[in-house]
């Protein structure tokens, strides 16, 4: 059996339609093309005849025989095995090493089985982890005991060779699919770092962007779901600008009324570059109508008031407090006091949603803010609950520091 690591990152809950954006600039349809062709190629391995080798599969079970007895059906696959007698043994090895496939032997007298299938599909580094379950025990209610806790498939003794054999390869194929769905949005994403680190004055804004939006969004006390849009539009709100000529988006002094209608188009050009990734639709609002105003003298919609959505709101107030306390070759950076000062006369302008930035200044004025903030871009106490956000921030660290040697 070869011996192979795989160690993708991306971002979980993907899925990828057709496209087909006429409006799109060539330099932006071309950019995207290349981020589709990353997904589409693999759907080949839906075909039987595409070979399924290099998979790692981790068998779990407590008798040696067992395990043994799995191996021996798959030796002719060339599979990477691992083992382990226990879930504790599995966890460890989930933790270390990548994971193609589970196939795990387990009793419902042990429930330990059912809190091992809920705990991996809970985990967003291993929740797209199919899950194969072996036993002995008969009975409907066993099956629908841990297809509910995320089993994803299931299988009852005395095992035939040719089922294991044809399960394995169908599900290690639905694995591959899902790995390279996951590849293209993460190329998504590291363009958008690429887009902002060309500017050196607007490093790191997307990470500030990002902290800050989730940070209001959980002082709202918004769902998960929103949390993690609003996370992923601190990045992708901007990528539209892949579609705007340098001479334009780095022009220093005023652009004129040709060039400012240019790159208000980064908006809807960004939602068109990301509206073809299903897991993204949460975010397109973000991406489109971030520059929306109360009043409805925004752009690109003209939309006013809670016609604009909540989270383009939100991530429109973190955008305007990062852009007005960072240092810009034009200005000088104001300080907490100051922006929260100019945020608070745009809401009385018309401009913002009145109380959602009194719901903003409120926090930025909290001594504890900081704090707050820096929980979200490093482990700590409560990791649980941030564990989404830090884990699909250190992917997109890395992929940033890759781009960028």
């Amino acid at each position: 059996m070869e011996h192979f690591h795989t160690n993708r990152p991306g971002v979980n809950g993907l899925e990828i339609s057709a496209v087909g954006s006429p409006e799109l600039c060539p330099a932006a349809e071309t950019a995207f093309g290349e981020i589709l062709a990353a997904a589409a190629t693999p759907r080949a391995l839906l075909n039987d005849s595409e070979p399924l080798g290099r998979a790692s599969i981790l068998l779990v079970d407590r008798t040696d025989i067992n395990r043994q007895l799995i191996k021996g059906i798959l030796k002719a696959g060339p599979y990477r095995i691992l083992e382990a007698p226990d879930t504790r043994a599995a966890f460890d090895l989930l933790e270390s090493e990548p994971v193609d496939l589970v196939i795990a032997e387990m009793m419902p007298a042990a429930g330990d089985g059912l809190e091992f299938c809920r705990r991996i599909k809970s985990d967003r580094r291993t929740r797209l982890i199919p899950i194969l379950i072996i036993t002995s025990v008969q009975g409907f209610d066993n099956e629908v005991a841990y297809l509910d806790s995320g089993a994803d498939e299931f299988l009852i003794k005395p095992l035939q060779p040719a089922i294991v054999r044809t399960r394995v390869k169908t599900m290690l194929r639905n694995k591959r699919v899902v790995d390279s769905l996951e590849e293209a949005e993460t190329i998504l994403f590291a363009l958008a770092v690429t887009i902002e680190q060309r500017d050196k004055e607007t490093g790191n804004h997307c990470q500030r962007l990002a902290a800050l939006s989730v940070s209001l969004g959980k002082a709202l006390g918004l769902p998960d779901e929103d949390l993690l849009a609003l996370y992923r539009g601190g990045y992708l709100h901007d990528i539209g600008k892949i579609a705007i000529p340098d001479a334009i988006l780095f022009k220093r002094g005023l652009l004129n009324e040709d060039e400012w209608a240019v790159m208000r188009s980064h908006t809807w050009k960004g939602e068109q570059i990301c509206r073809p990734m299903r897991s993204l639709k949460p975010v397109l609002p973000i991406i489109r109508n971030h520059h929306e105003r109360w009043d409805g003298t925004g752009y690109p919609d003209g939309l006013c008031g809670e016609s604009i959505p909540l989270l383009s709101r939100i991530l429109q107030l973190a955008d305007i407090y990062d852009a007005l306390t960072s240092r810009r070759s034009y200005k000088s950076a104001y300080s907490p006091e100051e922006a929260v000062a100019m945020i608070e006369k745009e809401a009385g302008m018309g401009w913002r949603d009145p109380e959602l930035a009194r719901v903003f200044c409120e926090m930025v004025r909290d001594p504890n803010f900081v704090t707050h903030s820096a929980a979200l871009f490093a482990a700590g106490e409560d990791e649980t609950e941030n564990a989404a956000l830090q884990s699909m921030l250190a992917s997109l660290a890395s992929m940033s520091r890759e781009l960028l040697k």
